[in-house]
């Protein structure tokens, strides 16, 4: 059974037999002696960090179009890196199947029903990789990584900031986000800088991950403070989106980080704790959430709503779009109608409910894998969750047994996944630029310990 896992994860992969007889990969470092006397790439790490930097800094606050022309650049940017870079030992069982998800979404671009929108979905899909490659490549260095992870923080304290003004201060709702027949009709649920309740949350996952992990990693205590500050408002930000799927989110996320944490500090706890602690934890959280539900009652109308079915109107929809999307995967089973959601939209509206025509997405981030790109591209998708979490558990334990305080970035990345694709379950605002390049960024950054790995255990 070991065995069967550890081919499935990928742990016996060793790529260097395809390196020697690739013909492409041959191109990786093929201008090496050009960089050597290059002045412009001597700073080619903190050029790259600074690109990285500028996408997590201005994308709660730009178009789409500024987001697409910065992956864009960052494509270009780890191309020339490529080419000129003499290590060629940065690939990964995840860029391996990284690359395979990419085929899959080519494939299905080329049999989709709506081929040009299909085509326009690629692009995107493709625009979200270049900055997984960059960012796999810069983030190797713990000085950048904590760089860029540190930017998107700040970013992410002034968008959580500007959230909890509107809670206090009021802010006008664009759309109807709450069930007209609710008791909550009229509640205010903030969007901050992005818009929309529920791609706030999404977007504040991470940050609440990365909070928490800073929190052990920044030292002195006044950085402590500040990642302390943060956690506390992107949690509380979180809180009055009002997005369900942003609460289930963010409770998983916490569960897996208070999980990650017993795991780090095993060896220095008493006996007792080893053994009591998880149970003290889930049982204190679950004290928690049944009192909360108890005492607040805004809280407890809007949780119950989860369970209405199709008794809030929110739910009543999403359940119609389930209903048209399943038939949508009946019909486009192997590889789907093609990545994005132009495709999506163009074809849904063949299978819609009556009233119920102008859905954007499955509100499911699975189904939309298994409507998108069809069973094969959905099972390389889960292929690569399982290799990327299986390869960051690993990392984590190699960096605990060094004592490298870098394992936190990494339990706060495991835990960031882990939330967003709780929240996934019911909603697909991570297909949005500002969540989906915080999903590539966590996916990344798992990917970037796997040369510290090598390291490690060559020592």
């Amino acid at each position: 059974m070991n065995e069967t896992w550890q081919r499935i994860a990928l742990r016996d992969l060793s790529l260097s037999r395809w390196r020697g007889g690739s013909y492409l990969y041959r191109l990786v470092g093929f201008l090496g002696r050009w960089r050597t006397g290059s002045w412009l790439l001597q700073w080619a790490e903190p050029l790259g960090a600074l690109l990285l930097s500028l996408v997590f800094l201005l994308a709660p606050f730009v178009s789409t179009s500024l987001i697409g022309v910065l992956l864009l650049a960052c494509g270009g940017y780890w191309g020339l890196l490529t080419l000129t870079d003499g290590e060629k030992g940065g690939a990964t069982p995840i860029h391996l199947l990284v690359g395979v998800y990419w085929g899959i979404s080519v494939i299905a671009t080329a049999f989709s029903p709506a081929q040009g929108a299909a085509i326009d979905g690629l692009v995107k899909v493709t625009l979200y990789l270049f900055l997984f490659v960059l960012a796999a490549h810069i983030l190797r260095s713990p000085r950048w990584r904590n760089v860029v992870v540190t930017v998107y923080l700040h970013i992410a304290l002034i968008v959580g900031g500007y959230g909890i003004r509107q809670e206090f201060k009021g802010v006008e709702q664009l759309a109807t986000w709450n069930d007209p027949s609710s008791e909550l009709a009229q509640d205010t649920r903030v969007y901050s800088y992005l818009g929309n309740p529920n791609l706030l949350a999404g977007y504040l996952i991470t940050a609440v991950a990365l909070s928490a992990s800073a929190m052990f990693i920044w030292r002195k205590w006044w950085p402590k403070l500040l990642a302390m500050t943060m956690f506390l408002v992107n949690l509380a930000c979180l809180f009055y989106t009002d997005s369900r799927g942003g609460w289930l989110g963010a409770s998983g996320l916490l569960l897996v980080f208070l999980l990650l944490l017993r795991y780090w500090f095993a060896e220095a706890l008493p006996k007792f704790w080893r053994v009591w602690l998880v149970p003290m934890v889930f049982g204190g959280f679950a004290a928690l959430v049944v009192s909360a539900l108890v005492v607040v009652e805004p809280l407890r109308l809007r949780v119950l709503s989860i369970f209405a079915w199709r008794g809030d109107s929110s739910n009543n929809y999403r359940i119609n779009v389930w209903e048209a999307v399943f038939q949508m995967i009946g019909d486009y089973p192997w590889v789907g109608i093609g990545p994005g959601n132009s495709a999506f939209t163009e074809v849904y509206p063949r299978y819609a409910r009556a009233g119920y025509d102008n859905a954007l997405s499955s509100y499911s981030i699975f189904l939309e894998h298994l409507v998108e790109i069809g069973v094969i591209g959905f099972g390389v998708f889960l292929w690569l969750i399982m290799v990327t979490v299986d390869g960051g558990l690993r990392g984590l334990a190699k960096l605990r047994d060094a004592g490298d305080e870098q394992g936190f970035w990494l339990m706060g990345a495991i835990a960031a996944l882990a939330g967003l694709m709780v929240h996934g379950l019911f909603d697909t605002v991570w297909y949005r630029p500002q969540v989906n390049t915080l999903w590539w960024l966590m996916v990344a950054l798992i990917a970037s310990f796997y040369p510290q790995h090598q390291q490690l255990k060559a020592k």
